[in-house]
Formats: structure tokens, sequence, C-alpha cells
């Protein structure tokens, strides 16, 4: 039994009946993911506002057959024109992320006090930051010259 966006479950046989597509998804990607339960359940769909979208007739399967594939298509695009423009962004130094808490001097003189028997507790209190922030300069193997070896687990 598939189950709709107002709860209600529609079984095989049935058909599903909304009066506009705007009342039963809010995208194109909602509806697509809809129709696919109804279709799994055996039921159909129709939408009585919008004639095209009906997989009572073949017609009707085709169209929506096609929204499915333009919608992909939209959401690969979508996903390529962002990883361009991280990359773009990158390239001209833009940093993502949080900034961070401590600077390369700070995480050298961490590593090094660290090695020589400061514990993290009293570290985070001296750089007013977490212990886990501690724990993570210790484990980056970035905060130290000597590597992530020299720093005793």
């Amino acid at each position: 039994m598939a189950v709709t966006s107002s709860g209600a479950g529609v079984a095989a046989g049935d058909t599903l009946v909304t009066v506009r597509l705007d009342r039963l998804a809010r995208s194109i990607r909602d509806l697509l993911h809809l129709l696919d339960q109804v279709k799994a359940a055996g039921a159909r769909f129709k939408a009585l506002d919008d004639p095209w979208c009906d997989t009572t007739t073949p017609q009707g399967e085709l169209i929506l057959t096609v929204m499915g594939g333009l919608a992909e298509f939209e959401r690969k695009l979508i996903r390529q024109r962002c990883e361009e423009g991280i990359k773009r962004a990158q390239a001209m130094g833009t940093k993502f992320g949080r900034p961070s808490v401590l600077d390369h001097s700070q995480r050298k003189k961490i590593a090094e006090r660290y090695a020589n028997g400061e514990t993290m507790a009293q570290l985070a209190l001296e750089y007013d930051c977490s212990e886990p922030t501690i724990w993570r300069v210790l484990h980056s193997g970035a905060a130290s010259p000597f590597g992530p070896s020299a720093v005793a687990q």
C-alpha cells in the first residue's frame, strides 16, 4: 500500500484523483516520487485540472516518463553547476567552512606542548577552545612539524 502526502493509502486497482497538482506535491521531484509509490502499489493517478497528468492513459504515462527524465537531467545540471562554482571559488582563494579557531603557529605550539606532557584540558583552557578542538589539532598531522607519529595517542 502506497502512502500519499495526506496519509491516505492506495491499493491495487485504485485511482488517486486530485483537483490540482500543487495540492499534491510541492515540486516535480516530489510528484514523481509520489507517483512512483502509487505505481508500485498497482494504483493509477489522475489530476482533474491537468489532463496531461493521467496515468490511466498511455499518453499520460508517456508525458510523466518524459517529465521524470527532464527532472533527473535538471538535477544533474544543477549539481554540475554547483561543483563548477565551488571549484572556481576555490581557485580564486575562497575558503569554505568555519574559520579555524587556531592558527598554524598555535597548532604547532600545542603539538609541542602536548608532546612535552601537558594535557589536552590544560591546552584547551589556555587557548580558549574545547578539548575536542585540541584533539583534532593533535590528530590532524598538520599541527606538528614532527608529523602525526610524533604526537602521543
